[in-house]
């Protein structure tokens, strides 16, 4: 009687546990086909992402990726397939991106549209409709910043011609002239002087001297002259192609924008996100783990709950029950 009683114990448990795994795996696939199926075909790469990964739309979770492959339509193409909220407002100009979930390097998938007036987009699971893929922030960042580099490397290396060992000798030559022809006009101002202090006859005697000195400082004037307008139309020609539109500081200039910009998108928007995503990890890390120190001290607790389980025949501490007196 007493084994009879125990076997229909262990037959009620298991007849119990077969209960709630079915009622389990209907409450998970009782919604599977109630969604509506897009299709989202790239050429990106989609490092990351896995199946049963979640997409949001605008940060909201809508659904899952159910499904990825290679597009039979397109050679090389990457095919991935996902299941939405059929309440979900994806429309005519909504399109996907690849972001990732912090520190653990997977991906998932988020959606965004363009115009919320757009007319919603029709879809059916025999002929899914396709959402376009674009870069996300780090791709775009990725890509300007290669961009960015390039361009200030052009610009320092047409400085670096502009400002080379050719112009900077003639840059000193034309200082040498000029302070040559200061040193000549200096000297015929001080040879006129001597002479009107002089009495007159002497100073005619001096005269064809004094005009052949003249001569000769005046030709090293207009020679000096030469070289200084020579040089002056050279720096001309180096400021003209310095400030020319999309010269050499205008294209230094357009590049330090974008670099501004992009570290500013990086400091405002992905380090906040990352930040969040990382201690939303931590969190659920931690309540792993003190579940699995709750079962790893009480296992029974998954079969028996959480009170004190009476022990059964040939267990230390049994004790035949008395059956009822007639």
């Amino acid at each position: 009687m007493e084994n009879k009683s125990h076997a229909l114990a262990a037959g009620s448990f298991v007849l119990a546990l077969v209960v709630l795994m079915l009622s389990l795996v209907f409450w998970l696939t009782k919604d599977a086909n109630k969604g509506r199926v897009y299709e989202i075909s790239t050429t990106e790469t989609v490092s990351g992402l896995q199946n049963q990964a979640p997409v949001r739309f605008k940060g909201v979770l809508i659904g899952k990726v159910t499904r990825m492959g290679f597009d039979p339509q397109s050679t090389g193409h990457v095919l991935i397939r996902i299941e939405v909220d059929p309440h979900a407002p994806v429309t005519q100009t909504t399109y996907a991106t690849l972001n990732s979930q912090g520190i653990t390097g997977l991906s998932f998938v988020q959606l965004d549209d363009e115009s919320a007036s757009s007319a919603a987009l029709e879809t059916s699971r025999s002929e899914p409709a396709r959402l376009p893929l674009r870069q996300g922030l780090l791709d775009n960042l990725g890509d300007r910043g290669t961009v960015i580099l390039t361009k200030v490397d052009q610009g320092l290396n047409n400085m670096n011609k502009l400002l080379g060992d050719d112009n900077q000798i003639r840059i000193a030559t034309a200082l040498e002239k000029l302070a040559l022809a200061a040193n000549s006009t200096s000297q015929l101002a001080r040879q006129l002087e001597s002479t009107a202090s002089r009495r007159l006859d002497p100073a005619l005697e001096g005269v064809p001297g004094t005009v052949a000195r003249f001569d000769k400082t005046m030709a090293s004037i207009d020679n000096s002259a030469k070289a200084l307008e020579q040089t002056a139309a050279e720096f001309r020609q180096l400021a003209k192609r310095l400030t020319d539109k999309n010269g050499a500081m205008d294209q230094l200039n357009d590049s330090t924008i974008a670099l501004t910009n992009a570290v500013t998108a990086i400091s405002t928007v992905t380090l906040p996100r990352l930040n969040r995503v990382g201690d939303e990890a931590a969190h659920a890390a931690r309540q792993i783990g003190r579940t699995a120190d709750a079962l790893r001290e009480n296992p029974q607790s998954l079969v028996f709950g959480h009170g004190r389980v009476q022990p059964g025949p040939g267990e230390e501490g049994f004790t035949t029950p008395v059956p009822p007196q007639r």
